[in-house]
């Protein structure tokens, strides 16, 4: 008896331990992974219609896989282009208008009149200013120089992250079934337990990345083309943040659209900021309350507040890949409990 509590204890210690460092190894490429399993999913459709057509695994994951990179690789190369260019402009129009009003400000006589003063109180020379001056010009030059070093860093990083997903699409899509059918061997529940639980996870992979992913894209690009036809700058990148506002239940893109709409009317733009609350009423938040329960009908049972906490933690934690992670960590466990809590009552019956 003591034997065989020594093997038992000796074996869980000996699983968690190489598990953690399972763990360590697998680390630095969860994030990639992640998205592959996320896309494998979504295009997973695709695959299997293909698949009857070609009748071979390996040519059709690689073709589906193309696809894929093709849609990642042109769009949003483009959209990414963009984004940066808008970023950038906004920047530099923010910049120049700061330092447009701190030359104004330096050059007015009064604040030249305290310089002086100041300059002659503390006996500081001009040459000395200028030597400050130029150390913090080359402060300055040095950080720049660091981080482009720690930009090419990441553009290496996003690269070889990049590659890990796109191989690791290939063999999901490829070998999905079979991975599948061992990590269903592997759950220590009975069929029918497992079978609920499958149940579970596809209608939330069916709510959360279908329904998700499509409102978000369908909501962004109507919220871009909106904030155009306004006026409104930068409108690539704020249909951007409206696609990813989408994925926060009950407030969505609504949060960003309506302060818009607001300034507008504020600034004076009386049609233009009813025009874009009329567009925002009826056509961006519109479509979350059609084609979301059209996508997902009743398979989110969960409370919103759950979903609202689940995806803010989830993209905390994880990542923007947290939106499909958080509430699918709250999903399992909730089947988890509600499995041991069937067994519970089953024993006491």
């Amino acid at each position: 008896m003591i034997i065989n509590r020594f093997y038992f204890v000796t074996l869980i210690v000996l699983a968690l331990l190489l598990g953690y460092l399972n763990y360590q190894v697998w680390k630095p490429f969860l994030t990639p992974i992640a998205w592959a399993i996320v896309l494998s999913i979504l295009f997973y459709p695709l695959y299997a219609f293909l698949l009857k057509l070609l009748r071979q695994r390996a040519v059709t994951s690689a073709l589906v896989l193309c696809l894929i990179l093709i849609l990642i690789l042109g769009p949003f190369s483009y959209l990414t282009f963009l984004l940066v260019k808008e970023i950038k402009a906004l920047s530099e129009t923010m910049t120049s208008g700061k330092l447009d009003a701190i030359k104004n400000l330096v050059q007015h006589p009064s604040v030249m009149a305290a310089i002086e003063n100041v300059t002659s109180l503390l006996s500081i020379r001009v040459h000395e200013v200028d030597q400050a001056v130029m150390d913090q010009i080359s402060q300055l030059g040095k950080e720049l120089i660091g981080g482009l070093t720690r930009g090419i860093r990441e553009i290496l990083t996003v690269a070889f992250h990049f590659i890990i997903m796109a191989f690791s699409i290939f063999f999901f899509l490829k070998d999905g079934p079979t991975l599948f059918k061992k990590v269903r061997e592997y759950l220590p529940f009975s069929e029918n337990q497992k079978e609920r639980l499958e149940q579970r996870v596809r209608d939330l992979i069916i709510s959360t990345i279908y329904g998700g992913v499509i409102v978000a894209m369908v909501q962004g690009t109507l919220g871009g083309i909106a904030f155009g036809i306004v006026g409104i700058t930068s409108p690539i990148l704020w249909g951007a943040m409206m696609a990813l506002a989408s994925f926060l239940p009950v407030v969505g893109p609504f949060i960003i659209w309506v302060p818009a709409s607001i300034y507008l009317l504020v600034e004076g733009a009386i049609f233009r900021g009813i025009l874009l609350a009329v567009m925002g009423t009826f056509g961006i938040s519109l479509v979350d309350n059609l084609l979301r329960p059209l996508i997902i009908g009743n398979r989110t049972k969960m409370p919103f507040l759950a979903i609202f906490f689940s995806v803010l933690g989830g993209i905390r934690l994880f990542g923007i890949i947290g939106f499909v992670m958080g509430p699918m960590v709250l999903v399992l466990f909730l089947s988890v409990i509600e499995i041991f809590r069937s067994m519970e009552e089953s024993s006491h019956v």
